[in-house]
């Protein structure tokens, strides 16, 4: 320690030695150093403030009477003796620019007493102690002559020596004064090239003495003299005890806030972590409990199947008849059935008589429904698509934009330079820096070049001649009336160079010390980086760092991809135009859009030539809606293709062929088309009864719904049409008989069906989100219509076709025909002969049969572990094409962006602003409450991993209460006049303004005063000698009504930047948290109305807010659709629990899997997902309820036996009639463009066909074998006509199979006999069944 003082001892007299001593030969209490002023500092060239030095005079001080005194005690009164000895070393003409010096700075430190006393003494004893001679040393004077001619020298350059400790208290004081406008430190602006985050009480005090920074008027030397040391020479290092910011300067007055000092700062505690991932020990719980989950089911299944056996065993005695149905639910079931088919039957005779008159009704019908397409609204907007009208985020978006306008328009440029080397630069003045590749000159010159074409974009608007420049449409937040091209809002690292080419190629000699050299554009920017609010950089080429505009460009928004604020290592920079919104009924809606539509071009052009140097990506706020319209536009044909794909599978595999002759006969295209028309009049009448509602539609819906019914419809049309083919006719029944009975068979299974995806959709129509609501309902009528259609419509066309087909006429062609024949037999099948030979026996083996349950609930546990891996949300990638410009836009946006978007907590009506308590609520400054608004968002800040916030919020209440400080000038009020008493500009040197400050002591305002003031405030241009007004930063942030009162206010603070929709959606509810808590609050001030509150809002919200429900409106949505379909089962199937149950549990299942397999193909889920998650129950319900019915009417004796039957009988309609037609149009989605539909329309559907036909193929079968219920004779029947009456039952001559007993008999042939009329499904003329099956004709 003594070896370190002696070293200090060593470079102070060094440095004494170095000045010239004659200059200030006395160094005594009591004595002056200079005094008075003389003129003009000759050296300094550009100066904001008047630059007079004082006089050499190195003589006692002057004894402070009069006026002096008076202001002494106002500016110094520290100085101020009570004993009415004042003496000081200034003049009254001294003090009064010290007093202008100290209201500068008092504008933005006075939110701090002890920081804004402490910098004001530093200054205070400078200028004015009447011991300045013993800490201050002149060494450099010019000769000057007063105006007297008197002869004099005029001090251009002194040593002034502080005490360390003295010093660093002053500078820690200051240390963490927030500037409320920019949500940064009052240092940054105090600290010149080091900024807040590298400034030092040296470097601190070294700028203040700078004589190039444009404030101070001459050149000050500060040495910091190590507490304990001596300089010599008989110096004594001014010191003394500098006030702490946690002190107060008086009883009357109040420490600095938490915001401005650390030190004052309550203890936060730091909010508790996000609860780790659930784990059992070193293995994921989830895992674990799931695993657990299936051992358990497994285990159950497996000891039921064993006591099931040993009772099977027992009790194994020959199988009595089975027994005659009774009770209420089989009678229930006996009259529901016989009602059923009797009124189909009859329905479906008389249809088939008058097909002609029934298919002219149904079309008349369908085309008056079809009609109100012409009403029909497309709505294409993202926000009325997915957020309900009465959300929070809707509510809350409607309130910002009613009382501020709608959030600004963005328009973006991102520039790097990929492979070009960085290069070091060695600064005269501010040392060594590195300098990335995209930092170079003629990189600069490029980006001033694209912005003067920007500037000069002229659009014409054809409907009105408007030509619309740059300023029509710009964001100018300074001149928001009257703006120019100058007075837009641009952010670019070129308006550090005030978008100017000749600012950008000056150079300049700089002398620094011993030191010349050469300065250029380097120098400047590295000072402004480092100090972005300063008027006039420290370079000989004294440039200001201020935009064109008159704002700061804060480096944070001009630069991307630096790190530890290195802002010269940027890999990226950042041109961002801020264009006003306007509503779409506003005619400037169109101007904007129309220059923003140029804006593109121009950029592309750019890009297209400075591609071989730059990578360029861009954006304007109409690209995201721009290139989701143009994919669209460019996937209609794959749509249209998936479509046609379907409509030929079902037209060529309706037919059944016999021989290659009646090919043309036995086609069953006109019948196919017809189908596919009664499918699509059902769309389109639905649509247009909804039209006609006033429900609109969106692109979605034209989407999904198509895909839906034609689903349902096509396995209807499969299930009718081969059932028919299959039936053979009775004797003496007419063919309009046999339709009718045909159709009695057939349609209650798909009134069931039918009818459980009608109220399932129309429950799912609950949601509150849009789109899912729009959807439900519009797939509910659909459905509901293509029921009704099928039944009339398509029976008539089955009709026709029958009796074209029995008169052997063409299809497409009746005119032409062939020579009419008897019956020709049943045609070529593949499907069902392969699921009656093959497919059943092996899936209802006894060994089998185990093993699929197994398998299934094994999948099903492992669904239910992945559905807890999916991701929630869209990420706004995958709403582009692949080819989008947008993608590498938004890949340089995350990779490069350092601050996110700008977060606003808003305030209602209902708080009291102006009273005392109303205004410390808010503040952040001294007297503040610890829990104000500001605070409290400002703790925010500090943990940006969990509030997601990280600059504290801007505060117009705390920067009014600055303006408002007596000791600066911002607040004046003409004294005299013909301006009395309105307020007089702090640019104004009128002399009806001396005295004229708004307060005359430091206080909080009147509720009179706070009414009156707060209008000069939001509307005083910020100044130099102001730099408080708030036009430009808050003039829109407070919106008051004709009297006065604030019906709305906003605090502005930045996100972090955010990369995936998990952290927008986190970030909403973190922020939602956060604005309860400030509500909670503020509902405690006096005065505070109880509906008042606090709400955040950005523009992002409003798009976000889904995923905080979506996962429970999911499982709600699903549920209820789940609900009707047991329901509906239970209710037609004559309160069959059994069957029901099977139906339920197998859809669930298929939904538990669909979600699981999404996880693994990386489809996230958000409401896109849910709506096909919901039309997923209504094509499960194809895949089950046909075979669940199938299984609940048949008559064989065993549960194997009808899951057989019902597996060949329906199974075979179900793969062709739905997972067949929906899989070709699926597959052709995989080359659409936009990844949207790869995603969501590709990958889910394929998801849910394969999914859905395994389980109702596989998994069904064998749930049934084992839960569904034991067969109960119909009342009426015997045991004996049981097989007899089979064929009427189920449809198909099923009484001549024998089916052994699949449980046993693993031995021989399990099908010794096929019922005529069995065979192909999928027919088609190059297969052909040639076995000899018993009983076949």
């Amino acid at each position: 320690m003594p070896g370190s003082l002696v070293l200090a001892d060593v470079v102070l007299c060094a440095l004494l030695a170095l000045a010239a001593p004659s200059l200030t030969p006395i160094h005594r209490a009591g004595y002056c150093a200079f005094y008075g002023e003389c003129g003009s500092n000759p050296e300094v060239n550009v100066s904001l403030v008047p630059s007079k030095v004082p006089c050499l005079s190195n003589t006692p001080a002057r004894e402070a009477t009069g006026v002096l005194l008076t202001m002494l005690r106002s500016v110094c009164p520290e100085l101020v003796r009570e004993d009415n000895t004042t003496r000081v070393c200034c003049n009254l003409g001294q003090l009064t620019a010290l007093q202008l010096s100290v209201a500068l700075s008092g504008t933005v430190l006075s939110r701090c007493p002890a920081c804004a006393r402490n910098f004001a003494n530093l200054y205070c004893n400078n200028i004015c102690s009447p011991d300045q001679s013993l800490f201050t040393n002149v060494t450099r004077v010019v000769d000057y002559t007063s105006a007297a001619g008197m002869a004099q020298q005029a001090v251009v350059e002194y040593q002034c020596f502080y005490q360390q400790d003295f010093a660093d208290g002053s500078f820690t004081s200051c240390r963490d004064v927030r500037l409320p406008a920019t949500g940064g430190y009052a240092i940054d602006t105090m600290c010149g090239r080091y900024g807040a985050q590298l400034c030092t009480t040296q470097r601190w005090l070294d700028f203040q003495g700078d004589k190039n920074n444009g404030l101070a008027p001459l050149q000050i030397n500060f040495q910091l003299v190590p507490n304990g040391t001596r300089p010599g020479s008989d110096i004594v290092p001014l010191g003394g005890q500098a006030w702490r910011c946690d002190q107060a300067l008086s009883d009357q007055e109040q420490p600095c806030s938490c915001q401005d000092c650390t030190d004052s700062c309550p203890a936060v505690i730091a909010p508790t972590d996000p609860p780790p991932p659930f784990r059992l020990g070193n293995a994921d719980g989830a895992l674990v409990l799931c695993g657990l989950l299936f051992g358990l089911l497994a285990l159950i299944f497996i000891i039921s199947l064993m006591c099931q056996r040993r009772r099977s065993k027992k009790d194994a005695v020959p199988q009595p008849a089975p027994k005659r149905a009774t009770g209420c639910s089989a009678c229930l079931r006996d009259v529901s059935h016989s009602g059923l088919a009797r009124a189909f039957r009859w329905w479906g005779t008389l249809v088939a008589r008058h097909p002609v008159v029934v298919l002219v009704v149904a079309a008349v019908l369908a085309g008056l429904l079809s009609a109100g397409l012409v009403t029909l609204q497309l709505t294409t907007d993202p926000v009325e698509l997915w957020s309900a009208p009465g959300s929070r985020a809707r509510q809350e978006k409607a309130f910002h934009d009613e009382h501020f306008g709608p959030f600004l328009r963005t328009n973006q440029v991102i520039v790097t330079a990929p492979g070009r080397p960085s290069s070091s630069y060695e600064s005269v003045v501010l040392g060594a820096k590195n300098f990335s590749g995209v930092l170079s000159e003629d990189v600069l010159q490029a980006l001033l070049e694209l912005q003067e074409q920007l500037a000069a974009i002229r659009v014409q608007i054809p409907a009105s001649g408007k030509v619309v420049t740059l300023s029509d449409v710009c964001y100018a937040p300074l001149n928001p009336t009257e703006p120019g091209l100058g007075d837009c809002c641009v952010n670019s690292v070129t308006q550090y160079f005030q978008n100017n080419s000749t600012h950008l190629a000056m150079t300049a000699m700089q002398v620094d010390g011993k030191v010349t050299g050469t300065v250029d554009w380097h120098d400047h920017l590295i000072y402004c980086v480092n100090s972005p609010l300063s008027f006039k950089d420290i370079t000989a080429l004294e440039l200001s760092c201020m935009a064109e505009y008159g704002g700061p460009v804060f480096p944070y928004i001009a630069f991307g991809g630096y790190s530890d604020s290195e802002y010269t290592e940027a890999e990226a920079l950042i041109v961002t135009y801020s264009l006003n919104n306007f509503p779409q009924d506003d005619l400037r809606h169109e101007w904007v859009l129309s220059w923003e539509q140029r804006f593109l071009e121009v950029v592309r052009d750019f890009q297209r030539t400075h591609s071989p140097n730059l990578s360029i990506t861009f954006m304007a706020e109409r690209s995201l809606e721009d290139e989701i319209n143009r994919t669209t536009a460019q996937d209609i044909p794959i749509f249209t293709v998936s479509y046609l794909v379907v409509f030929i599978y079902i037209a060529l595999a309706l037919g059944e062929y016999t021989a290659w002759r009646r090919i043309l006969v036995e086609s069953k295209v006109t019948l196919a088309l017809g189908g596919i028309a009664v499918v699509l009049g059902a769309v389109f009448a639905s649509m247009g009864f909804l039209a006609l509602l006033g429900l609109p539609s969106s692109l979605i819906i034209l989407e999904v719904v198509p895909f839906l019914v034609l689903a349902v419809g096509a396995d209807n049309i499969f299930i009718f049409v081969q059932e028919y083919q299959q039936s053979q006719r009775e004797p003496g029944e007419t063919r309009e008989q046999h339709i009718g009975r045909v159709l009695a068979q057939v349609a209650p299974s798909m009134l069931l069906c039918s009818l459980s995806e009608v109220i399932c959709f129309l429950l799912g129509a609950l949601s509150s989100m849009p789109a899912v609501r729009t959807f439900a309902l519009t797939a509910a009528v659909a459905i509901a219509f293509d029921f009704l259609l099928q039944m009339s419509g398509f029976v008539a066309l089955l009709a026709l076709d029958a009796r074209r087909q029995e008169a052997a006429r063409f299809d497409l062609c009746c005119c032409c025909g062939m020579e009419a024949s008897g019956p020709t037999g049943p045609g070529a099948r593949l499907l069902r002969p392969l699921l009656h030979r093959y497919y059943t026996p092996v899936l209802l083996h006894r060994l089998a049969r185990p093993v699929v349950v197994l398998l299934f609930l094994f999948l099903a546990c492992a669904g239910l572990y992945l559905l807890l891996h999916v991701p929630v949300g869209l990420d706004q990638e995958l709403a582009m094409p692949k080819d989008s410009y947008m993608l590498q836009y938004f890949a340089a946006l995350n990779q490069y962006l350092a601050v996110g978007v700008p977060t606003y907590f808003v305030t209602t009506s209902g708080y009291n602003f102006s009273s005392t308590d109303g205004t410390n609520g808010i503040c952040s400054s001294a007297g503040c409450a610890n829990n104000s608004l500001t605070h409290t968002i400002q703790y925010a800040t500090r943990f940006p991993n969990v509030s997601y916030l990280a600059i504290p919020a801007t505060s117009w209440v705390d920067d009014f209460l600055d303006w408002l400080n007596p000791t600066g000038r911002c607040c004046r009020i003409h004294q005299f006049g013909n301006l009395t008493g309105e307020f007089c500009p702090s640019t104004s040197s009128d002399l009806s303004c001396l005295g004229g400050q708004c307060l005359n002591v430091s206080r909080r305002p009147t509720v009179e005063e706070f009414e009156r003031f707060l209008p000069w405030f939001l509307y005083d241009r910020p100044t130099l000698q102001c730099a408080k007004g708030g036009l430009g930063a808050y003039d829109t942030a407070v919106s008051m009504d004709a009297n006065g009162t604030i019906l709305a206010s906003r605090f502005m603070a930045y996100q972090r930047p955010l990369r995936t929709s998990q952290e927008y959606t986190a970030a909403l509810q973190a922020a939602r948290d956060l604005a309860e808590e400030i509500t909670t609050h503020l509902r405690r001030v006096p005065g505070t109305h109880p509906d008042f509150k606090v709400f955040p809002y950005t523009v992002t919200y409003v798009y976000y807010e889904q995923y905080l429900t979506v996962v429970a409106e999911g499982l709600i949505t699903l549920v209820l659709c789940l609900v009707p379909t047991f329901g509906v089962s239970f209710l037609l199937l004559g309160m069959d629990l059994r069957s029901s149950a099977a139906t339920l549990i197998t859809i669930a299942m298929i939904l538990v899997d669909t979600v699981g397999a999404m996880a693994l193909w990386d489809v996230p889920y958000n409401a896109v997902a849910l709506i096909n998650l919901v039309a997923a129950v209504g094509i499960s319900v194809e895949f089950v309820s046909h075979i669940t019915c199938a299984f609940a009417h048949s008559t064989k004796p065993s549960q194997v036996e009808r899951a057989a039957e019902a597996t060949v009988n329906m199974g075979s309609k179900v793969v062709a009639g739905v997972a067949m037609t929906n899989l070709p149009g699926i597959v052709v989605l995989a080359f659409a463009k936009a990844q949207l539909i790869q995603i969501f329309f590709f990958r889910l559907n394929l998801i849910i066909t394969l999914v859905g036909l395994a389980h109702g193929l596989v998994f069904l079968p064998v749930l049934l074998s084992y839960i569904g219920p034991s067969l109960r004779v119909p009342a009426g029947d015997t045991a004996k006509d049981t097989r007899g009456d089979t064929a009427r039952d189920t449809g198909g001559d099923t009484a001549r199979d024998t089916v052994g007993d699949m449980e046993g008999n693993t031995k021989g042939d399990m099908v010794t006999g096929m019922e005529q009329g069995a065979g192909l499904v999928l027919s088609n003329p190059y297969f052909k069944d040639n076995a000899t099956v018993p009983g076949q004709g």
